[in-house]
C-alpha cells in the first residue's frame, strides 16, 4: 500500500516519508508553542495611551505642569532672609499681588546670576513658580536698580530702610491698595537714589501717604474734632491731625507756622512748599512726631526708626 502523505504542523507523531525512512524529533518553536507542547497564539502589546488620558480615564484630576503655575510681576525688594546655606528669602512689594515672599535659590553663591537683581531696593521684573508653601523665583530682570546710589549714602539708606520697614507691614494689609503702596514706594526710592529731594522730607512724605493708603488719613486743613479752620495750633495723635485752640487737650502738641505748612507740603507732596519754610528745624520735629504717630496707629515698633532717632 502506498503511503499517506500528512502535514507536519497536524500530526503529532513523525511519518514516514516515501524514501521508508523515518523522521526525526521536530524543534519546538518556544513562541509558538506553550509549555506543554500546545500551540500560543501570538499578540501584540497595545498601544499606551497618554498620562493625560489615562487620568481622565481612571476619574481623576490630570496633573498639572510647572507652566500652569507660573507667573509674572514687576517687584521691588524690600528685604531678604537666609535660607540654607545658599538660598533666600526675598520679601518682594508687586503692583498685582501685594505683598510676595519666595524662595531664591543659589543666589548667595558667587556664580548665581539672580543675586545682584534681588537684593533690597531693587526694581525687577521676575518669573515666579507657585508653591505649597512658598512661591520660588526662576528669573529675574532689572528695571531699576537703585541699590547702589542708596547703599551707597548712608543718610539715604537708613531712610530707605525705614521706608522698606514700613512699605512691607502696610501692604500686608490690603491687597486692593497694593497699586497705590507699590507707585509710592517706587517714587521714594527713585527720589533718594535721584537725590531730588532732602532724605528727611522723602521719607516725611512717605509715611503721611502711605497711612492715608492703608485707612489712616492726617487731617491738615480743619480740627479733627470740631471741623473749624481758624486757630489751629497743636497735633493731635489719637485724632490724627491738628486741632484748634478750643478742642486742644492735654498730650496734643503744639505746632508752629513753618510745622503747619511744612506738615500740609509732606501730606499733600507739594514740594515747592517745602522750599520757602525758613526754620531748618521743622522737618526734623515734624518728623519725629510723624513717626510715632504711625507706630501709635500700627501697634508695632520699626527698628529703623530707632536709628533715625539715634542719627537725627
Amino acid at each position: 500500500m502506498g503511503h499517506r502523505y500528512r502535514c507536519q504542523h497536524h500530526s503529532s507523531r513523525p511519518e514516514s516519508t516515501h524514501l521508508g525512512r523515518e523522521q526525526g524529533p521536530q524543534v519546538r518553536d518556544p513562541v509558538l508553542a506553550g509549555p506543554a507542547g500546545r500551540r500560543r497564539r501570538r499578540t501584540s502589546c497595545p498601544r499606551r495611551r497618554p498620562a493625560a488620558l489615562r487620568a481622565w480615564d481612571n476619574g481623576s484630576v490630570p496633573t498639572t505642569t510647572a507652566a500652569s503655575r507660573t507667573y509674572r510681576e514687576t517687584v521691588i525688594v524690600l528685604g531678604t532672609y537666609p535660607l540654607g546655606e545658599s538660598d533666600r528669602i526675598v520679601v518682594c512689594l508687586s503692583s498685582g499681588h501685594g505683598l510676595l515672599r519666595a524662595v531664591a535659590k543659589g543666589v548667595r553663591r558667587s556664580s548665581s546670576k539672580l543675586g545682584a537683581r534681588l537684593e533690597p531696593f531693587m526694581i525687577s521684573d521676575v518669573s515666579l513658580v507657585h508653591g505649597r508653601n512658598l512661591d520660588t523665583v526662576t528669573q529675574a530682570v532689572t528695571r531699576k536698580a537703585y541699590a547702589a546710589p542708596i547703599v551707597a549714602d548712608y543718610d539715604a539708606y537708613t531712610h530707605a530702610s525705614a521706608i522698606a520697614e514700613v512699605a512691607e507691614y502696610v501692604a500686608q494689609g490690603d491687597g486692593e491698595t497694593a497699586s497705590e503702596i507699590f507707585a509710592l514706594t517706587a517714587g521714594a526710592l527713585s527720589a533718594l537714589a535721584r537725590r531730588t529731594h532732602a532724605a528727611q522730607d522723602v521719607l516725611n512724605s512717605y509715611l503721611a501717604r502711605s497711612m492715608r493708603i492703608a485707612g489712616w488719613y492726617i487731617e491738615t486743613e480743619a480740627c479733627v474734632r470740631c471741623g473749624t479752620q481758624d486757630g489751629l495750633v497743636s497735633w493731635s495723635m489719637a485724632g490724627g491731625g491738628i486741632v484748634c485752640t478750643e478742642c486742644a487737650q492735654a498730650g496734643d502738641r503744639p505746632l508752629s507756622g513753618d510745622m503747619m505748612q511744612y506738615l500740609r507740603g509732606v501730606a499733600t507732596g507739594s514740594w515747592e512748599v517745602l522750599q520757602g519754610i525758613e526754620d531748618p528745624t521743622a522737618g526734623q520735629r515734624v518728623g519725629a512726631l510723624l513717626r510715632r504717630y504711625v507706630q501709635w496707629h500700627l501697634e508695632r515698633e520699626f527698628r529703623s526708626f530707632a536709628l533715625l532717632e539715634r542719627t537725627s
